[in-house]
């Protein structure tokens, strides 16, 4: 795929949702943080479900330590691996409170070490909450990033680094929504809805649904 190509790709999908945003609700780059946490391996849906009832009750790192890991575990039990991610979002909080003032970081090497917090999280933190033109590579975006043409890579760090090179750089800080967005309802795992697509006459993959 050539530098045109890509260029009237994000055009197209700038065109369509000039603001691109994550679907999981927050009011805070805390609450996003612990979102975005709790998202592993879950869907948007089922967090925003949890945290409509967790937030209005504890929303910053001193009122979730309140509730104590039990007590959180009770408003995210619905939502996969609540045990773990119970016991991260725990000591993340403590740490938050004690090493950065119950503020979220905006440094990516601040972000990782903050327990449940991985390279992918930290990008979404950074990007999202920060403006920072990072790149979240989800198994959405993975997928179109590699069937498209856009940036293909077999691994996930080299797709990430793909993307960050050839996106332009006017588009590169809402991409990751884009290309997430158009993986989740579009450009989907199994029969992909490429009649639909907006970039079909664009993209790369040979093997095109009718």
């Amino acid at each position: 795929m050539n530098k045109a190509k890509r260029e009237a790709i994000f055009q197209q999908l700038q065109q369509a949702n000039p603001n691109p945003t994550t679907e999981l609700k927050y009011n805070s780059t805390f609450e996003l943080l612990i979102a975005v946490i709790l998202s592993a391996q879950a869907t948007d849906k089922g967090v925003n479900k949890a945290t409509a009832k967790l937030f209005p009750i504890a929303n910053t790192p001193e009122t979730i330590l309140a509730l104590g890991e039990e007590g959180l575990k009770q408003y995210i039990k619905t939502i996969g691996l609540f045990n773990s991610k119970g016991k991260n979002i725990i000591a993340t909080c403590q740490r938050l409170v004690e090493q950065h003032q119950s503020q979220v970081p905006a440094q990516r090497e601040a972000l990782e070490a903050l327990p449940g917090v991985g390279r992918k999280t930290a990008n979404v933190i950074l990007n999202t909450a920060f403006r920072q033109p990072t790149m979240a590579v989800d198994t959405h975006i993975f997928r179109v990033a590699n069937r498209t043409g856009i940036a293909p890579g077999k691994t996930v760090l080299a797709v990430e680094k793909a993307l960050l090179k050839y996106i332009p750089k006017s588009y590169l800080l809402d991409a990751h929504h884009w290309l997430i967005l158009l993986g989740r309802y579009t450009c989907i795992a199994r029969n992909p809805r490429c009649r639909e697509c907006l970039i079909a006459d664009l993209c790369d993959f040979k093997e095109k649904t009718a």
